[in-house]
């Protein structure tokens, strides 16, 4: 039986464009490339204490509440965070697939 379009289906087919959209541009926003339209980052002031080196992504307060609600669960105590640093290593992605493929049993 085909598929008809009908307008509650094409309504949806556009939501889910712009959900797409939206999800791309984060995507983006999130491994640093910015955006047309982002402001410019202020530079760091002489003297200020801030170490001058690589601009890291700012982290949203959403991100941060998740973060300190998963420490809290792991740990189960209230964590206070001082530092959250994203670490550009490939070592967490090869971690992560020996453990996936170690959890396989073709064999058995």
């Amino acid at each position: 039986m085909p598929l008809t379009a009908t307008p509650e289906i094409a309504e949806i087919i556009d939501d889910l464009r712009r959900q797409i959209e939206t999800l791309s541009r984060r995507v983006a926003e999130l491994e640093g490339e910015k955006s047309p339209g982002s402001p410019a980052e202020p530079p760091a002031q002489a003297g200020s204490g801030v170490p001058s080196g690589p601009a890291s992504p700012e982290i949203s307060e959403d991100e941060l509440i998740a973060i300190s609600a998963a420490l809290a669960a792991y740990l189960g105590v209230r964590a206070h965070i001082r530092q959250i640093r994203l670490i550009g290593s490939r070592l967490w992605a090869q971690e992560g697939r020996a453990s996936i493929q170690a959890s396989h049993h073709p064999y058995s």
